[in-house]
């Protein structure tokens, strides 16, 4: 799709609203709090174009946030990521308040969705749509996901070491599976290549057996129909598309059968399937975001296996390459010594860009992160920051400044996980009351979420703000050339300084000072819709400078349409808060450090790091 065409697009929608296959929505309610004119729907809309992500005003965008979330996998709330509508929308405020968040990966169940095969409880659909809303209603865009791990719950017995989620009860009955053990497991992954019950199962979904397959596509068609149904256009709009399936693996391979093979003849042509099914249900406008086998990336040589749909063609507009990163040698405690450094994943990130180029659309890294408790967790804070990153760019920090120009295409990503009930659970493991689970994660042993709540029911972070609550550009008004961001997380009480601001631009070192910067560099489009970059609860207005070639401010002002550098409240009302750029003439390169360094900075400094910013742009993007 052209940006003309697609900014066209965006009119109409703002304009006209539309109709699906579906049926016609509810009409739409008035705008989000804080919207500005360009915001709704149109912003929202979200397709891929040369190879980005891209919203209705052809704007390319980065999507940050976190899985909501594990909760969906236990059975203490039914099957949905929160007990209420009410803790819903208090999880939706924190996370874009306090975790920066623009997007959620949402987690669905297709065990509480089908309990009884072929019956689809519109009650689940219901209260999963109202919980949906809160975020929709927050300015957040939802990916909603139907999940699975290990296969399905109903495998592991009541004495079990491990469990799963994912398929209903009446599947695993149909498949009559051998009692499930893993053996001498550490890590619950591990059954995924060792359970036989659980490789038995996934065996049979991928062949259809028992018309497993045939009943799972149904039932999401049904999901799929039912949120084009009870959205209203607005809200549907802020739908970025759907993941078909989490972490796809064979089972085990047929003979002559390759992980490479098995994506070519089974998966692939179930991700056909479930687009056919999402066009009937009035999402053709929106992409599929597929995942390839789920050991196509691994960082352990004996478990990587040979994929990433290298054999599906040009994916196109219509599907996204949808990708876990997990470091697996970090996790193990004892493949990897010591912590992560600067540039770690660069290269594991960069094949994720690469891979994505080649097929011909966008990226996104859906699930990443690092256990919090546990005898690994010291590595937690500098293996995010290393991942978070490799999103922000293919290079390290140390080589960022001369080789700018190879930073790559921001990758959109959500972390594992955002759980408000992370430590408060009461969830009977597999059944049994004799093993009720509350602390971490209440899952297999794992405690990943990024948010808790206080002794006050407040969500409180669990990680260092500055690590997730960061600047970066979710949507850009032309092509975006390079970004970096540092953070200036802490390890314990190290800070964590990755990218330095060279001697060789001595004011603009002297203007950040210790603080935290940003810097994105673009070439504009030509539209009049600003490029918009989320700015951190660290960076308040009045400590915020911005040096650009569009001017240089302390303290930017309220945005208008006429201001090319100017804060304004994120759509929502949660308080966040947003830069907005407004650059004229298309194909021009632009430039914007965005820092919280040096209070009252003297406007000699102000214009000394312009010129610095301004022949080092000039040096590396011509």
């Amino acid at each position: 799709m052209t940006k003309l065409r697609a900014r066209l697009l965006g009119v109409l929608v703002l304009l006209t609203g539309f109709l699906t296959a579906a049926g016609t929505r509810p009409a739409a309610a008035d705008g989000l709090p804080d919207s500005l004119w360009f915001d709704q729907p149109a912003a929202a809309a979200l397709t891929v174009a040369n190879g980005r992500l891209t919203d209705g005003l052809g704007r390319e965008v980065v999507l940050r946030g976190y899985n909501v979330s594990g909760e969906t996998k236990l059975e203490e709330n039914g099957g949905l990521p929160f007990a209420t509508v009410a803790d819903a929308a208090k999880s939706a405020t924190a996370l874009r308040a306090l975790g920066g968040g623009n997007s959620v990966r949402f987690l669905l169940s297709w065990a509480h969705a089908e309990p009884v095969r072929g019956q689809v409880d519109t009650a689940y659909l219901a209260a999963v749509t109202d919980q949906m809303r809160a975020f929709l209603d927050a300015g957040i865009r939802v990916l909603p996901d139907f999940h699975q791990d290990l296969s399905s719950r109903y495998l592991f017995n009541t004495g079990s070491w491990y469990s799963g989620d994912g398929a209903p009860k009446w599947a695993v009955t149909a498949g009559g599976y051998p009692q499930e053990s893993c053996g001498i497991c550490l890590f619950w992954g591990q059954n995924i290549t060792q359970n036989n019950a659980v490789k038995a199962a996934q065996y049979d979904f991928w062949h259809n057996s028992y018309g497993l397959q045939d009943a799972f596509l149904a039932t999401a068609g049904t999901t799929m129909t039912y949120l084009a149904q009870h959205l209203t256009t607005a809200e549907f709009a802020g739908l970025a598309g759907f993941d078909p399936y989490n972490e796809p693996y064979a089972g085990s391979y047929d003979t002559g059968q390759t992980s490479r093979t098995w994506e070519r003849d089974l998966l692939w042509p179930f991700y056909g399937k479930f687009r056919a099914r999402m066009d009937a249900a009035g999402w053709q406008d929106k992409p599929a975001f597929v995942e390839p086998n789920l050991f196509w990336n691994a960082n352990i040589s004996s478990q990587k296996q040979e994929g990433g749909l290298l054999d599906a063609g040009t994916l196109g507009p219509r599907y996204v390459l949808n990708t876990h990163f997990y470091d697996q040698k970090a996790i193990s405690g004892v493949l990897m010594w010591g912590k992560a450094g600067d540039g770690q994943y660069t290269g594991d990130f960069g094949a994720v860009r690469d891979r994505a180029a080649a097929a011909g659309t966008a990226a996104v890294v859906s699930e990443f992160g690092h256990p919090l408790s546990g005898t690994v967790s010291d590595k937690a804070p500098t293996v995010d920051k290393a991942m978070y990153q490799a999103l922000d760019s293919r290079l390290s920090g140390a080589a960022w400044w001369s080789s700018a120009a190879s930073s790559g295409p921001v990758l959109s990503g959500t972390q594992w996980q955002w759980d408000l009930y992370s430590g408060r659970h009461h969830e009977l493991m597999n059944d049994n009351p004799d093993k009720v689970l509350t602390t971490g994660d209440a899952w297999n042993d794992e405690d990943m979420s990024a948010v808790r709540l206080d002794d006050s029911g407040t969500p409180v972070l669990r990680q260092d703000a500055r690590l997730l609550d960061r600047l970066y550009p979710s949507a850009t008004a032309g092509s975006t050339l390079a970004f970096t961001y540092e953070d200036r997380s802490r390890d314990g009480s190290t800070t964590l300084t990755w990218n330095p601001v060279p001697s060789t631009l001595p004011q603009v070192s002297q203007l950040v000072g210790t603080g935290q910067y940003g810097l994105l560099v673009w070439r504009s489009d030509g539209g009049t819709a600003p490029t918009d970059l989320h700015l951190p609860a660290s960076f308040p207005t009045a400590a915020t400078t911005v040096v650009s070639d569009l001017g240089a401010t302390v303290s930017p002002p309220a945005y208008t349409p006429a201001t090319p550098v100017a804060v304004a409240p994120e759509p929502g009302g949660t308080g966040s808060r947003r830069l907005l750029l407004t650059a004229s003439g298309p194909g021009t390169v632009h430039f914007a450090l965005v820092t919280n360094g040096a209070s009252a900075p003297s406007a000699a400094l102000l214009s000394g790091a312009r010129t610095e910013l301004a022949a080092w742009a000039a040096a590396r993007f011509g």
